[in-house]
């Protein structure tokens, strides 16, 4: 079975006074950010492209992430993501029932190769939570963050929305894919919470990004308005958090052998 080291060493220390983790942990944030938006957009066209077949997908999905030391690159590291969609059911549809019977089955994982003697990982080859992604990791992996891609939006739920690009409006413009938004949750073992609202049609300039944490390290001073990102928005979107919260809790515990921050 393979070993889980401990994170790789950053890169030297800058004359600027910011130091290497800071650096790092803010260009993790910014790969995050771009591997949920394609993860995200991708989960969207499949969904698509799959409505109202035996094989639909789910309006849900998990993602993972794990860091591997890679000296070569300008932090020393690389980000390797996996992730698991579900087919469109019942159970599916719920977020956040799917996060608490995730935890559930991965606390079960867990009990049991603990008690065989067995190690466990979220990627298997037992008892794996992924389907998608990155299937394989190298052997100094750590696991770094979990996070949930969404078809839900503000706009309605996906099977409402999807819907409507069936129709023919009476402008007689259909709308595609493409012209949709999603949004992903993520967080991550530093206390990082990040959410991001994908919007196609988002005026020049604005990203959907909302982080408690910079993810510009030159920024040593601003007001931060995301700071208690995880307590703001309504009650569902506060529950989403927390079951990922317990999620991600569980993951650290047993693969880093602590509490995330």
């Amino acid at each position: 079975m393979m070993t889980y080291a401990a994170p790789p060493p950053p890169h030297p220390q800058h004359d600027d006074g910011v130091s290497p983790a800071a650096r790092r942990w803010a260009d993790l944030r910014t790969q995050v950010v771009f591997r949920a938006r394609r993860l995200n957009l991708g989960h969207m066209i499949e969904a698509d492209q799959r409505f109202g077949q035996r094989d639909a997908l789910g309006p849900h999905g998990v993602m993972l992430f794990f860091v591997a030391n890679a000296p070569a690159e300008p932090h020393g590291y690389t980000l390797h993501t996996a992730y698991r969609l579900w087919l469109a059911s019942p159970d599916s549809d719920d977020l956040v029932r799917l996060l608490a019977d995730l935890t559930e089955v991965t606390a079960d994982n867990i009990a049991r190769a603990t008690a065989t003697g067995r190690g466990w990982h979220p990627l298997g080859p037992e008892g794996s939570l992924v389907n998608g992604g990155d299937l394989g990791l190298p052997g100094n992996a750590v696991y770094v963050g979990a996070g949930v891609t969404t078809l839900d939006t503000d706009r309605g739920r996906w099977h409402q929305v999807a819907r409507t690009l069936r129709d023919v409006p009476a402008n007689g413009r259909r709308l595609s894919v493409f012209d949709l938004p999603g949004q992903c949750y993520a967080l991550l073992t530093d206390g990082t919470a990040l959410h991001l609202h994908r919007d196609p049609h988002a005026p020049l300039g604005v990203d959907g990004v909302r982080c408690n944490r910079t993810l510009d390290p030159d920024r040593i001073s601003y007001y931060n308005p995301h700071a208690n990102l995880t307590d703001q928005g309504d009650d569902g979107t506060r529950e989403v958090w927390r079951r990922l919260a317990v999620l991600h809790r569980t993951l650290a515990v047993h693969l880093l052998g602590r509490r995330p921050a």
